[in-house]
């Protein structure tokens, strides 16, 4: 996946072709996302996105939450700025996901195909960072590649390098050690969907 990272005339095109359950993994982190506001009924009105590259995943999240302001931090500048005529409202910001964090609190924090660039350690450590920003009875939506407990299950090329993917386990567990009550809403073979709660 690496190699189509930063190319953002060819991002969506790429990942669809090298990521087979692409359209079902952003409609699954929205909807887990969406489900922050039909649990109580209340507005979110503050949302993080980590990775934003050129707006497709926000784009779906801002349908389940309308009127809410979107920060979004991204490395590199070229895919925010296809991002941005896409979200014209939300505040786009160049960071890398090892920076500090933009302050919260925010309602929902969420990322699709971006955390997995982390080895463990940076992982449980952005963790530590999202669950300091997260308002209480806020939740962190992580829809990402992992390593799949049977390797058949491995259908999304990788590099090796730039690509470093964990376990649905090894996240759970550092979800939980970040204080937020972790769980998977959905998986299909290599990709996964996991939530962590920050208790209200």
């Amino acid at each position: 996946m690496g190699q189509f990272h930063f190319d953002p005339d060819r991002y969506g095109e790429l990942m669809a072709e090298g990521v087979p359950a692409y359209a079902r993994l952003q409609v699954a982190v929205a909807e887990a996302a969406g489900a922050h506001a039909a649990g109580g009924g209340q507005p979110v009105p503050r949302l993080l996105e980590l990775g934003t590259g050129t707006g497709e995943t926000a784009v779906h999240v801002l349908a389940a939450h309308p009127g809410a302001k979107l920060v979004g931090i991204d490395a590199s500048e070229a895919m925010l700025e296809r991002a941005r005529p896409r979200l014209p409202e939300a505040d786009l910001r160049v960071a890398r996901l090892q920076d500090p964090l933009p302050e919260g609190p925010f309602d929902i924090v969420f990322s699709a195909l971006a955390v997995h660039h982390l080895d463990g350690p940076a992982k449980a450590d952005l963790f530590d960072r999202v669950a300091a920003v997260l308002a209480h009875g806020g939740r962190f939506v992580l829809g990402d590649l992992v390593v799949p407990d049977d390797p058949a299950d491995v259908v999304t090329p990788i590099d090796g390098s730039f690509d470093r993917p964990s376990t649905i386990e090894e996240q759970l567990r550092w979800l939980s050690a970040a204080g937020l009550a972790p769980a998977v809403t959905w998986s299909e073979r290599d990709l996964a969907v996991l939530v962590g709660v920050r208790p209200a």
